[in-house]
């Protein structure tokens, strides 16, 4: 009579309805090193497009006042706003290289012979490099909906305008309020100076990110994120377009003419040539002077357009000439989706006898008479 009871090998000591695991070496929960790089790959997507973004905008930057309209707007503000809260003539809205962008802020304690500040909003000063940036930090966030996205980048970029406009504001006070006590001295400026260093280097960085957690939070991104995270690991892909639409053709013409654009602005555009030749005599003759020093400005600014019409023309291209594809709820792509849609249809039909189907009417009738 055997025992109640799992049974004992008397040689291993063992239970007999044990099996051996030897054969799987692995937890169910580890990772292969592929899944552990793919892993890598997905959440290194956010700096890497954040090293493209500001490659691009280095390119179209390069010449100055490439955003004019963004900074004549600010400059308009900024003077407005200047003159309603601290009376009217305390600022002065003049031309710099053409445009609307050069501010005055006037008082007799300020320094020098006519009494104020002379200023600028540069392209830098406008407030676009912060509205890319954190756009970019919005977009290339996972599992919130492209709708909602959308929305959050304009009301983002919008505060980040208003923000931009307030710091240009405070200018005033602070200069003010140190050359009360230093009358007429360049050193009553260094607050004002300070400032701008303080928000210009770091002081944006933490609006910034701030405002992207306090976003990432209230639309419930860690959730969001955390779904996503568990889903497949194939969300997107860029693929090149086979049949392009007349807007995507109309994208890709336009880089061409862009790229020609740049290539023309240093190779035939005549004030280019001008200030190449001129800057070249310079060069040759160790001449300075004023001529050469505008010569060399314009050469400069030549360069920087050609950049910048290159950097566009290839974001043009690249918008007209690549598709991004996302799977369906099935887990195929739209390529892989119609290669089965062919399938489908191809697939030959089975050939029905007449004599399978139902008979009906009079003719069934006939036919059960006959038999």
């Amino acid at each position: 009579m055997l025992p109640f009871g799992p049974q004992v090998d008397e040689e291993e000591h063992t239970p007999r309805f044990m099996v051996s695991t030897a054969t799987s070496s692995q937890k169910p929960d580890d990772m292969e090193w592929s899944e552990v790089a793919q892993l890598g790959l997905r959440y290194a997507r956010i700096p890497l497009a954040l090293l493209c973004v500001e490659a691009f905008y280095w390119f179209l930057t390069m010449p100055s006042d490439t955003l004019a309209p963004i900074q004549v707007s600010e400059a308009y503000l900024w003077n407005a706003i200047t003159n309603f809260l601290y009376g009217e003539g305390a600022s002065t809205l003049g031309m710099h290289n053409g445009w609307m962008t050069r501010i005055e802020l006037n008082h007799p304690d300020f320094p020098g012979t006519f009494d104020h500040i002379a200023l600028y909003v540069s392209d830098e000063c406008a407030g676009v490099h912060e509205m890319i940036f954190l756009s970019t930090l919005v977009a290339m966030t996972e599992g919130v909906p492209q709708k909602l996205k959308i929305r959050s980048i304009l009301v983002m970029c919008a505060i980040v305008y208003v923000l931009n406009l307030l710091r240009l504001v405070v200018f005033y006070p602070i200069a003010l309020e140190d050359c009360a006590a230093l009358p007429n001295d360049a050193a009553c400026l260094t607050g004002m100076w300070e400032w701008h260093t303080m928000v210009y280097k770091w002081g944006f960085m933490v609006v910034l990110v701030g405002m992207w957690v306090a976003w990432f939070w209230l639309v419930g991104g860690p959730a969001r994120t955390l779904d996503a995270s568990y889903g497949t690991p194939g969300e997107w892909r860029l693929t090149i377009r086979r049949a392009p639409n007349q807007l995507q053709i109309a994208l890709l013409m336009l880089a061409a003419v862009l790229i020609a654009s740049a290539a023309y602005n240093v190779t035939s555009n005549t004030e280019a040539m001008d200030a190449k030749s001129t800057l070249d005599t310079c060069y040759s003759l160790d001449l300075i002077s004023s001529e050469c020093g505008q010569a060399q400005n314009r050469w400069d600014d030549a360069i920087g357009y050609a950049w910048s019409l290159s950097a566009l023309g290839i974001l043009c291209a690249g918008v007209g000439a690549i598709e991004v594809q996302r799977p369906d709820e099935n887990g195929l792509w739209p390529s892989r989706k119609a290669a089965v849609g062919v399938e489908a249809s191809l697939e030959p039909k089975v050939p029905t006898s007449r004599h399978a189907s139902k008979k009906k009417g009079s003719w069934k009738k006939r036919s059960s008479e006959e038999e």
